[in-house]
């Protein structure tokens, strides 16, 4: 069987045909390009089985990045396996809004920008919950003079998140922890950064798509949704410097309830920013100034 036969045979409603071109891709370690070149190209008997496998695992819901072992991220290739929610597009706009707000020296440059923590360089980063470490290793890579801090209560996830900062060249240090619990009580941090577990159980959307697969300690909120949100307030309240930045990723239905969370937990200069798709994904505060 050659390339144009496999993806006329296997391309259908539950395996796009894109999805097959992609599977093809990774099994075959060739680039889109090659595989359109050389559609006539006859596929190994165990490239077709690995292929026949992939395939069949997708058509049963399984997502691309744990079938093929990595998702891009901002520009990088992350691994994934189900230790680890998946890295998604939409979380890229909380390291853009972190990228935007602080100092240029952090970023190698020379002048100081327009950048909105009032600190010295170089900042002191944590990341609650980093997961594949997709969040803490970019912002490690985009500010390289950052000292970058990166917690998560699951050893595989962190095993996994290690793995990712040695492949991409990333220096941070990793720790478990149940959100800040190992955090020394006098730490301060210039930027607090999350994508935390916000779904309520029994949500519909658990059941669905790559949902379904992912890690439920990294998606559910086991409360009201907002349990999350309460654990970083406490926790950015004390470990924040003044002036400091908390930003987070949540909901695209908690746009009025995340932000209020804050206000009322005494957090300034509040804001909801939306995705490119218009939903309301992250929100941003400064812990208050002393007079």
């Amino acid at each position: 069987m050659n390339i144009r036969q496999f993806i006329t045979e296997f391309a259908s409603n539950a395996v796009p045909r894109l999805e097959v071109r992609l599977l093809l891709s990774h099994v075959l370690s060739r680039s889109s390009a090659w595989l359109a070149a050389h559609d006539d190209h006859e596929i190994a008997p165990d490239d077709e089985s690995a292929l026949r496998l992939a395939v069949s695992r997708r058509a049963a819901g399984e997502p691309i990045a744990y079938i093929i072992g990595y998702r891009e991220f901002y520009s990088r290739e992350f691994k994934c396996s189900p230790a680890a929610l998946i890295p998604r597009p939409e979380t890229e706009l909380l390291v853009e809004q972190v990228l935007a707000l602080t100092p240029a020296p952090s970023r190698g440059g020379t002048g100081w920008g327009s950048g909105s923590v009032d600190v010295q360089p170089p900042p002191r980063i944590l990341d609650i919950g980093t997961g594949t470490g997709c969040i803490a290793i970019t912002l490690a890579l985009e500010l390289p003079n950052a000292k970058v801090t990166a917690l998560d209560i699951s050893r595989d996830a962190l095993a996994l998140a290690r793995a990712n900062a040695s492949a991409l060249g990333a220096k941070i240090e990793f720790l478990e922890s149940d959100w800040f619990s190992v955090i020394a009580e006098d730490a301060q941090f210039d930027i607090i950064v999350s994508n935390p577990p916000y779904i309520v159980p029994n949500d519909p959307h658990l059941f669905q798509g790559d949902l379904r697969f992912e890690p439920w300690l990294a998606l559910q909120d086991r409360g009201d949704g907002l349990q999350s949100y309460r654990e970083l307030a406490a926790g950015a309240k004390k470990h924040l410097r003044e002036g400091g930045l908390l930003i987070v990723e949540h909901g695209y239905d908690q746009g009025e309830s995340v932000p209020a969370l804050f206000r009322e937990a005494g957090f300034e200069s509040v804001e909801m920013i939306r995705d490119l798709a218009g939903q309301p994904r992250i929100t941003r505060c400064k812990k208050q100034l002393l007079d």
